[in-house]
């Protein structure tokens, strides 16, 4: 990329996620609704290109406009990613734009080392069976939105479980989480089938769970318990000596990516959860070549947006070692993401310049 792009402006601009039905509860929250509003932003150079990007929460334009008449070559490494960290926020803004003037898509800048075909799981089972508090639905609405999803092409779905922790009497809900497993096992035999904990089991409870659903044939649990070794080692020693190919996945909630790693190293954890945009594409593209080493693999935590889902697969399709992505059923509005249609499980990233996502919504200074 050639060292003559200055930007010259940093725009917000407002979307609007729309999820396809009302999100209940999990573990630890209440229901998350039926979409949100949230904010992306667009970089312009002088020389007339300009890539945008999600970011985490509020932007404020004094904020934004701090980087304009900055060389991009301060900010942004193609080979690296973002330079300098207070620009993290800009993150996908500045690896959408750079691969833009490069004319490249995403994955190709950073490496093409994955397969561009991703599997995609649907993240949006939650605690549906528990709504409304006047009469709840029961477990037949846990099995309609797996219709849907199936419906919108999902072949693989994460059901969330933890229900006693918060929302039930201890017994019955652990009794619920089994129940909706072995139900949807049952009704859709060919799906993979992830169950996520949002850290509401502790290290004997996810055991006793396991051996429960040891016939479901499960793909990971994710989140049982605050990431520690000594309850890691216990579910690992249990996985060992039933000889279960049962995945721990874990790193998501406010991760300490050092413990992590040190996790993975030592055989407790399989898969690391790390957030797409909030950990960030550039240290995902730092960890990466060690995870690999050490024989661990990444998801990047998806949850929330559905772009989000998109800028996962791009990693996946370009860093490698990606195991499967998380699917949010929905859309943004704003923003045109036909390239990413998901079809059989599987997204095809687009080979498209940049991340193969127009912006349709005016920006705003």
């Amino acid at each position: 990329m050639h060292t003559d792009h200055r930007i010259i402006a940093v725009e917000a601009s407002p979307l609007t996620v729309r999820y396809p039905r009302t999100v209940g509860r999990n573990a630890r929250l209440g229901s998350h609704g039926s979409g949100f509003a949230t904010t992306a932003v667009t970089v312009r150079t002088d020389t007339g290109h300009s890539g945008w990007g999600l970011v985490e929460g509020k932007a404020h334009a004094e904020q934004l406009q701090r980087w304009a008449g900055r060389p991009l070559a301060e900010l942004f490494d193609p080979a690296v990613g973002v330079l300098d960290q207070e620009a993290a926020p800009l993150d996908f803004a500045l690896h959408d734009l750079a691969a833009r003037i490069l004319d490249v898509p995403v994955h190709a800048m950073l490496g093409g080392r994955g397969d561009r075909t991703v599997s995609c799981y649907s993240g949006a089972i939650y605690f549906d069976d528990l709504d409304p508090d006047e009469t709840p639905r029961g477990i037949a609405a846990v099995l309609e939105n797996c219709a849907a999803d199936w419906a919108a092409g999902y072949r693989a779905f994460k059901l969330k479980i933890g229900r006693g922790s918060r929302w039930m009497d201890h017994d019955a809900g652990f009794a619920r989480d089994i129940e909706v497993t072995r139900t949807v096992r049952e009704h859709y035999p060919d799906a993979r089938i992830l169950v996520d904990a949002n850290n509401g089991y502790t290290p004997a409870e996810t055991v006793d769970f396991l051996r429960a659903v040891s016939d479901c044939d499960l793909f990971w649990i994710e989140e049982p318990f605050h990431e520690e070794a000594g309850g890691l080692g216990v579910v690992r020693e249990y996985l060992k000596e039933s000889g279960s190919g049962v995945l721990v996945a874990d790193g998501e909630f406010d991760p300490d990516e050092e413990h992590m790693v040190e996790l993975a190293r030592r055989g407790l954890v399989d898969v690391l959860l790390m957030d797409v945009v909030s950990y960030g594409l550039t240290p995902w593209r730092r960890l990466m070549p060690t995870l690999a080493e050490i024989g661990v693999a990444a998801s990047p935590h998806a949850w929330g947006q559905p772009l989000k889902t998109a800028y996962a697969a791009q990693m996946a399709a370009g860093l490698g070692n990606v195991l499967t992505v998380e699917g949010v059923p929905g859309s943004t509005d704003g923003v045109e993401a036909g390239p990413y249609a998901l079809a059989e499980g599987h997204i095809t990233v687009p080979d498209d310049s940049g991340f193969g996502l127009t912006l349709t919504t005016p920006q705003r200074h």
